[in-house]
């Protein structure tokens, strides 16, 4: 089941009822294949929600950030927007689907998704878990933001993973993202947040549904009855 919001593809998987609610970012339409890696992988009960055709610069993005590459777009500050979108339209029009409210929400992502299932968790009471996998830690003044504000709602599992080749780039900001992702997951951990960091072997672009399937099966796992 799928419906549209703004240009926006919406894939709804219902689990059974009553069971956790998914939401995953996606860079294209890769609904199928991420339902069909947490499948394989015995996931726990649940809901999965794929949202894609996203203007991936821009709806993800907590604030400006220039190009890192030449030709490449602006990163444009439209995520706090799109939260509200997920809030006001995306939830509601989705749990209408599923027929009941969820025993709680997972936020989830890749990449710049990633990043933003992080940003959410400072924005939003709606997810009370977030997974983040190659999560692009690397965004200018992140870890500084991280820092000075407080999660509107303590998680009660947030989980990171990265490419163990994902820093060997030549750009300097990119390069960051192996320190930036685990001098946050130290400052989560210290502040007592149930939580873990994963490295995979590879690069940013390799197995990312086997590895966003790892990140919500973990999360959706620490839940305790």
């Amino acid at each position: 089941m799928s419906f549209k919001y703004e240009g926006k593809k919406i894939k709804v998987y219902p689990g059974p009822a009553g069971s956790p609610a998914v939401y995953v970012n996606s860079f294209e339409d890769e609904g199928d294949l991420l339902n069909q890696a947490l499948k394989e992988r015995n996931c726990p009960p649940h809901s999965l929600i794929v949202i894609s055709h996203l203007v991936w610069g821009s709806d993800l993005s907590p604030w400006n950030c220039p190009p890192l590459f030449k030709g490449d777009d602006n990163y444009d500050a439209g995520a706090d927007a799109w939260i509200l979108a997920l809030e006001g339209e995306i939830i509601p029009r989705a749990e209408k689907i599923l027929g009941c409210e969820p025993s709680f929400r997972l936020i989830a992502g890749y990449s710049l998704a990633g990043l933003f299932s992080v940003y959410a968790l400072y924005k939003s009471s709606c997810f009370s878990m977030a997974a983040s996998m190659s999560g692009s830690l690397w965004f200018p003044d992140f870890l500084e933001y991280t820092k000075t504000h407080a999660m509107v709602r303590r998680p009660d599992a947030l989980y990171f993973s990265l490419g163990d080749k994902e820093s060997r780039t030549r750009n300097a900001v990119m390069r960051t993202v192996g320190e930036k992702t685990e001098a946050f997951y130290e400052d989560c951990r210290k502040a007592g947040l149930n939580t873990t960091f994963e490295w995979n072997p590879g690069n940013h672009f390799q197995d990312p549904e086997g590895r966003q399937a790892k990140g919500i099966i973990w999360a959706l796992s620490q839940k305790k009855e």
